[in-house]
């Protein structure tokens, strides 16, 4: 059901996802973006659910002390879904970005936990190095989608968050977008390690493209540093313009790279001495954490599902002696020896709890998860610290969250389990 208006709400906190928490006179909790704990606001748009409700920010009554002007004109003017915070002082996002870890931890894996603390990132502008566009209309719109509405884009003039490399290739096509192919659907822009850019067009249908070299010519960038790629549906990319490149621009990789090393960095730290032990790398992706452990003297089985990840790992030969394994985790974990130590770090969804379990009963010493979901992360936890007979004890023995994407709701953390005696 759907009110135009209701009156005025105090936002009492923020939900994990960055909306606003407060209570309806019904005692009905309502969420609202692009509002800040201690807001007075007017409700519109009031969707009603039988125990919860939705609503858009009309009003101000009474602005919190946390409220700033938002740097990105796209943030209020085109109600942009990408940046959730850019309302609130970067210190009150890190405030907000532990207590979703603290609540998450507390409410849903039933831990004694406070929250905890926060490394903050370097830099809280033009961090990213991967952005990916909407595109329709045969390329007359490219954009992001709106905050809510993931059916409606608007058109992109400049991101904030994103690298000035980057923007500077957006703006380069943006002025020849009518060498895109016309049955484009995406637009993925990234730089790699070594700060080549990377243009992959992803299409819908898998009609060949001609005019590549036309329009890497046409950008104007230094033509040698810049790949494109094209993307078919449902097949694989390839490079059709630039210099050979071995990088592969479909593997995922940190979107914020130097926080991305910190945190490897300080997730393989907990593991203590790992010289001579047998360690897992769960979700390895290219390689990173392996290269870690292999350096500090382990041997170590890495697992990861997509191919290409794999390949470019090995390419970079930054951990000789690896044992590396192509496939799902849950199938392949089972299988493997058993660990002394394991960092695992799944996508969004979590681990399977075929994973959790074989975790388990393989009984290492310690263990890092790294999680990019609080609550995915806790559900998991509750898993692997649930008492089941033959499999020993654990206990979480630290916990750190990483702010890798300032101006957004997103969180890293870092739990350490360990086998208790």
């Amino acid at each position: 059901m759907t009110s135009s208006a209701t009156g005025l709400v105090r936002i009492l906190r923020l939900a994990a996802g960055g909306d606003g928490v407060g209570c309806l006179p019904d005692g009905r909790t309502v969420f609202v973006p692009r509002t800040a704990p201690g807001d007075l606001v007017e409700l519109r748009e009031l969707r009603l659910s039988r125990s919860f409700a939705r609503a858009r920010a009309g009003g101000l009554a009474e602005a919190s002390s946390d409220r700033i002007e938002p740097r990105c004109p796209h943030y209020l003017g085109d109600g942009c879904g990408g940046c959730q915070l850019q309302h609130l002082t970067i210190e009150a996002q890190r405030a907000a970005k532990r207590a979703f870890v603290g609540d998450a931890l507390r409410r849903l894996a039933r831990l004694d936990l406070p929250d905890p603390e926060i490394e903050a990132a370097p830099e809280a502008w033009g961090y990213r190095t991967r952005i990916t566009l909407a595109v329709r209309d045969a390329g007359r719109r490219i954009g992001f989608h709106r905050q809510g509405r993931p059916d409606e884009i608007f058109p992109l003039r400049h991101c904030d968050i994103a690298a000035p490399a980057l923007m500077e290739l957006w703006d380069a096509i943006r002025a020849s977008r009518d060498l895109l192919p016309p049955d484009a659907t995406h637009l993925v822009l990234r730089t790699d390690r070594s700060g080549g850019r990377h243009l992959l067009i992803q299409v819908k249908g898998q009609t060949a493209w001609s005019r590549a070299r036309e329009l890497r010519t046409a950008l104007g960038l230094q033509g040698q540093d810049v790949v494109l790629w094209w993307q078919p549906e449902g097949g694989a990319a390839r490079a059709v313009a630039g210099a050979p490149s071995a990088f592969p621009a479909t593997a995922f990789e940190q979107v914020n790279p130097g926080m991305g090393d910190r945190v490897r960095r300080w997730a393989v730290e907990q593991l203590g001495d790992v010289a001579g032990c047998l360690a897992w790398d769960l979700y390895a992706g290219v390689g990173e954490t392996t290269a870690l452990l292999v350096g500090r003297g382990a041997r170590v089985e890495s697992v990861e599902s997509a191919r290409l990840a794999v390949e470019e790992a090995e390419r970079r030969g930054d951990a000789p002696g690896a044992l590396r394994h192509v496939g799902r985790a849950e199938d392949l974990v089972p299988r493997l020896t058993a660990p002394d130590v394991v960092v695992t770090n799944p996508p969004r969804t979590g681990m399977d709890a075929r994973v959790v379990e074989a975790i388990r009963a393989a009984g290492p010493r310690r263990l890092a998860y790294v999680s990019c979901d609080p609550a995915t992360l806790a559900r998991d936890l509750s898993r692997l610290l649930s008492r089941v007979p033959a499999s020993p004890p654990l206990r979480v023995a630290a916990v750190r969250a990483f702010d890798l994407f300032p101006q957004t709701a997103h969180v890293e953390t870092v739990v350490i389990v360990e086998r208790m005696a």
